[in-house]
C-alpha cells in the first residue's frame, strides 16, 4: 500500500542536524546551484544532481522520455564508457542509483570521502559529455518495457494510480505516468532522448547537493573546479499545469492482479506554493492522523475496531511543481464491500470535518513526527533528498526550520478546517477488482 510520505520525515531530520553542522550553499556562474552540508559522523559523502525536469515536462506521445534518458545516462562519454559509470563506483566501494519523479531527476552517489572528486567529475563529465548508442538505447527500451509490465500494468496499486492521475487532471502533463504510456515507450527514437538531453541537461537548470564528511567551503571549491566550465543553456519554456476549479467527482473500475478488490480514493487539494500558506500543513497533519500510524484513525476505527479492512494508509505530498492530492488507499476485508468501506471513509472524515480532533490526538501526531525523525536522522540520502526537495520546488533550503516550525503549530481548528476540504466534488475514486471477479461476471452474463 502507500507508505507514508518521507519528505515531511527529511525536513524533520535537517532540523535536529548536529551543532557542528553546517550548510553552505552557491550559485555557479553557468546557473548551477550547489549545496553542502557537513555531517562528520561518518568518513562517508553523499552525492545527488537534481535536474528539473520530469514526466510533466513531456508532451503528448512522447510520455517517458526523462525516464528513458535517466537510464542512457549510464550509457557512456567517451571518458568513461557505457557500463563504466556503475562500475567504477562499484570498485570504489561506493553504491548508486537514480529515480525519475514527475517534476526531477536525480542522480546520487554514496562512497568514503576521499572518492568524492571522482564522483563530481565523472558527473560533470556526463552532463556535457553523453554519447549512447544506437544498439544500447534499443536495449534499454526493452528493459524500460519489461520495467513498466512488472510495475505498473502488473502491479495494482501503481496501475491504480495512473489511472486516478489520468482522470483527476485535464492538463496532458498532469496525467503522464512517469515510466510513459506502453504505446510511447515502442515509438521513442534515439534522436527524440538525445533532443531530450540538449535541451534539459545543463547546469542551470540542475542543484547539486553534497552531505557528508567534508568541509564545506572547500567542496564548494571542488565543484566549482569539477563544473565550472559547462556553458549554461537557453531552457525551454515550462508548460502550464495549473488546473481548472475542481467541479465533479470522478470514478472507474478496472480488473488486475490482485486476490482481493483494492480502492484508492484521491482528493484535489492544494499544496505548499509559499512558506506563508496554511492549508498543505494542516493536510499533512491530516494525513498523519487519518491513517499513516498504528493508532491512527483508520487503524483504530476500521482495520481493528470494526474490522472493515485489511490495510488502509493516508498520505499527502506537501511540495512539488505539479498539482497534488490527498491519497487514501485501502484492502477491504473479505465480505465487505468497497462501497461500504469508502462509505466509512467518509465517515471519518466527516468526523473531523463536524467535530474536529482532539488535543490527545494533535500532539500524538507530533510526537509521530518526531519519531520518525529519531529513526531516520542517521540517513545522509534523506537529508540530501530534502534539500534537493526545497531548492528544485522554489524554496530555499535556508526554510527548512520555519517550516517544520509551521507544521508542528497547525491548530486543530486548522486541520478541522482541511478536512473540510475533502469533499465529494473532488474525488477521484478508483476500484481494482481481481481478473477472476471480471471472468467469473462474464461466465454468468454467458450462460
Amino acid at each position: 500500500m502507500f507508505g507514508r510520505k518521507t519528505l515531511f520525515t527529511a525536513l524533520l531530520l535537517a532540523w535536529v542536524m548536529p551543532a557542528w553542522a553546517q550548510t553552505l550553499k552557491a550559485t555557479l556562474p553557468n546557473g548551477l546551484q550547489v549545496i553542502v552540508r557537513e555531517d562528520h559522523r561518518a568518513p562517508v559523502v553523499m552525492s545527488q544532481i537534481w535536474y528539473r525536469v520530469g514526466s510533466v515536462d513531456e508532451k503528448v506521445g512522447k510520455s517517458g522520455l526523462s525516464h528513458a534518458l535517466e537510464h542512457m545516462m549510464f550509457k557512456g562519454t567517451p571518458n568513461v564508457p557505457s557500463g563504466e559509470f556503475s562500475r567504477r563506483v562499484s570498485a570504489m566501494g561506493g553504491v548508486l542509483n537514480a529515480y525519475t519523479s514527475p517534476t526531477e531527476t536525480v542522480f546520487h552517489e554514496n562512497a568514503a570521502k576521499e572518492h568524492l572528486p571522482k564522483l563530481l567529475e565523472m558527473e560533470a563529465d556526463r552532463m556535457v559529455n553523453l554519447n549512447f548508442s544506437n544498439r544500447d538505447f534499443n536495449n534499454e527500451m526493452k528493459v524500460i518495457r519489461e520495467e513498466r509490465r512488472q510495475t505498473v500494468d502488473d502491479n495494482p496499486i501503481n496501475n491504480m494510480y495512473e489511472q486516478m492521475l489520468f482522470r483527476a487532471y485535464d492538463k496532458p502533463s498532469n496525467r503522464t505516468a512517469v515510466i510513459g504510456h506502453m504505446r510511447d515507450l515502442h515509438g521513442l527514437k534515439a534522436a527524440d532522448l538525445r533532443d531530450w538531453y540538449k535541451k534539459w541537461y545543463a547546469p542551470n537548470n540542475a542543484t547539486m547537493v553534497i552531505v557528508g564528511d567534508v568541509n564545506a567551503q572547500e567542496t564548494l571549491d571542488l565543484v566549482k573546479q569539477k563544473f565550472a566550465h559547462i556553458p549554461a543553456k537557453k531552457l525551454p519554456e515550462r508548460q502550464n499545469l495549473q488546473e481548472k476549479e475542481v467541479k465533479k467527482a470522478v470514478s472507474a473500475h478496472a480488473y488486475g492482479n490482485t486476490q482481493q478488490p483494492i480502492m484508492l480514493l484521491g482528493y484535489r487539494v492544494p499544496h505548499l506554493r509559499t512558506i506563508n500558506d496554511t492549508t498543505p500543513y494542516a493536510l499533512d497533519m491530516l494525513a498523519t492522523i487519518l491513517g499513516s500510524h498504528s493508532a491512527s484513525r483508520f487503524e483504530t476505527n476500521l482495520v481493528r475496531g470494526k474490522q472493515l479492512a485489511l490495510e488502509m494508509d493516508s498520505s499527502y505530498t506537501i511540495i512539488s511543481r505539479q498539482p497534488q492530492m490527498f491519497h487514501i488507499s485501502a484492502m477491504p476485508r473479505e465480505g465487505v464491500s468497497t462501497a461500504q468501506l469508502k462509505a466509512e471513509i467518509e465517515a471519518q472524515i466527516a468526523d473531523i470535518a463536524q467535530n474536529g480532533v482532539s488535543e490527545a490526538e494533535l500532539q500524538q501526531a507530533r510526537v509521530i513526527q518526531e519519531s520518525s525523525l529519531i529513526f531516520s536522522r542517521d540517513s545522509m540520502a534523506n537529508q540530501a533528498a530534502w534539500l534537493g526537495t526545497l531548492e528544485s520546488n522554489g524554496f530555499d533550503f535556508s526554510q527548512e526550520d520555519e517550516l517544520y516550525q509551521r507544521v508542528l503549530k497547525v491548530s486543530a481548528a486548522e486541520i478541522q478546517a482541511a478536512a473540510k476540504l475533502l469533499t465529494p466534488q473532488r474525488e477521484v475514486y478508483i476500484v481494482m477488482y481481481p481478473h477472476a471477479m471480471k471472468q467469473k461476471r462474464v461466465a454468468v452474463r454467458q450462460k
